[in-house]
């Protein structure tokens, strides 16, 4: 576990879990002790031990792949809290959603407002978080790439996410993904101007790096 941000006013604590190291976030109000979990890739018994000082309000779901939700369904039994994520990918987690977020809502976590950005291209209803200077973006955005795609209109479809909803945002914002490490949106904002200054094949998709 490791805290990948800290001030007077939130925590967000980082996991590796589950059997693909998946990365899922604790997130914490300093002022009320309030707090959600963004992901449950499994090992729900680690995410259990990081609420010990939270009261959990919600599971934040970026997007339903079985990497992600591996402990959802024990986490929600545990917590008795809410399963939140976006209308296209509710239907296919392995719990019922017990509310469904909208591009640009508000969600109130303590004295913490995140906001729901809607991110499609690795799946329809992939979404991220933003609170402050901190970008939880799911599997939509890596160092060195964007999320895998599975067509060509969905990579499309993920460069115009890109365009129009993330690097609309500040360079000093911090990006925490779904797998892997950080980075800022500073950091990646050369690559992927560069790439699509470039062009790439229509046909392109999949895992793609910008240096590729």
């Amino acid at each position: 576990m490791t805290i990948v941000a800290e001030n007077n006013r939130l925590r967000i604590q980082k996991m590796s879990l589950g059997p693909f190291g998946t990365n899922s976030y604790v997130l914490r109000c300093m002022q009320t002790g309030a707090g959600a979990v963004v992901d449950a890739p499994g090992d729900a018994d680690k995410v259990l031990d990081a609420l010990e000082d939270i009261e959990p309000i919600y599971i934040l779901m970026t997007h339903n792949h079985m990497d992600h939700v591996g402990a959802l369904a024990e986490l929600k039994s545990s917590l008795n809290i809410a399963v939140v994520a976006h209308a296209l990918d509710a239907g296919g987690l392995p719990v019922s959603t017990d509310k469904v977020l909208e591009d640009g809502e508000i969600v109130a976590v303590g004295g913490l407002g995140l906001k729901v950005i809607h991110t499609p291209g690795h799946t329809p209803g992939s979404i991220s978080f933003l609170t402050e200077r901190y970008l939880l973006s799911g599997d939509t955005l890596f160092p060195g790439g964007p999320g895998k795609t599975r067509s060509p209109e969905a990579f499309r479809q993920i460069l115009e996410t890109l365009t129009k909803k993330i690097f609309t945002l500040a360079d000093d914002i911090a990006v925490h993904p779904g797998h892997g490490d950080s980075t800022t949106l500073g950091k990646e904002r050369p690559a992927f101007e560069a790439f699509i200054a470039k062009g790439y094949d229509a046909n392109l998709c999949g895992d793609v790096l910008w240096s590729g």
